[in-house]
């Protein structure tokens, strides 16, 4: 748990789709936190290797590499950075590529030793608490925050906010890229997503951005109350 009752740390899980960096930004942004987008940081380690030539189906290639990228994420919710070897890699990280390879490289264990310390780091330094993002954040990398959130949604309304935020890709090609994503990501044997034991469960599949910002707001609020 974080030392004060002011500073709290939020994990929010969840598959693509269901609003996790929307809700997690907005969040921070209303009660003063600090934010971290740690898929941004799988996609950053993914761009490095295809860039570099590492080939990402190689495990073993992929695990001697994990440790040469030096990767930097802002905090700040209203313009969260990321820059790989002192290179804004914000745009790059998300082209098409990285996305179909990003599955491959997260599930190398030496990856995700590499990112997990980087992000507990990050979680420990963080002034006023902060609020995570991620598939294995309450179960793995913070088992002890002050919240658990984890945020579902139909698989048909997460493929169409995805396609919205792709402008004009096709939603029934959205929607089984994000399936085979699932899969990956909840078969892998290192960190696999999986929703927390004592986490909220939040179906976003008919709320508003808004009210489901609303929503974990209420959570935070209500679990430092307790704290109190």
């Amino acid at each position: 748990m974080s030392d004060t009752v002011d500073s709290v740390i939020v994990a929010i899980d969840g598959p693509s789709g269901t609003g996790k960096s929307s809700t997690s930004k907005a969040v921070a942004a209303k009660l003063g936190l600090s934010y971290l987008d740690t898929g941004a940081q799988y996609r950053a380690i993914t761009w490095w290797m295809i860039t570099n030539g590492i080939d990402v189906d190689d495990a073993a290639a992929v695990a001697d590499a994990s440790g040469k990228p030096v990767i930097v994420s802002g905090t700040d919710p209203s313009h969260p950075t990321i820059t790989v070897d002192g290179v804004d890699a914000s745009g790059p990280i998300r082209t098409q590529e990285v996305t179909s390879k990003v599955s491959a490289v997260s599930a190398v264990p030496e990856v995700r030793t590499r990112i997990t310390g980087l992000q507990r780091s990050i979680a420990a330094a963080a002034p006023h608490g902060i609020v995570v993002e991620g598939r294995d954040i309450g179960t793995t990398v913070l088992p002890d925050a002050d919240l658990k959130i984890f945020l579902t949604a139909s698989p048909e309304a997460r493929a169409a906010r995805r396609a919205g935020e792709l402008k004009g890709a096709d939603v029934s090609a959205t929607r089984e890229a994000l399936v085979r994503r699932d899969a990956a990501d909840s078969t892998r044997k290192t960190s696999p997503l999986a929703k927390a034991d004592d986490a909220v469960e939040v179906d976003t599949t008919e709320l508003t951005l808004q009210q489901v910002v609303e929503c974990v707001v209420t959570l935070v609020e209500e679990r430092r109350a307790a704290a109190q």
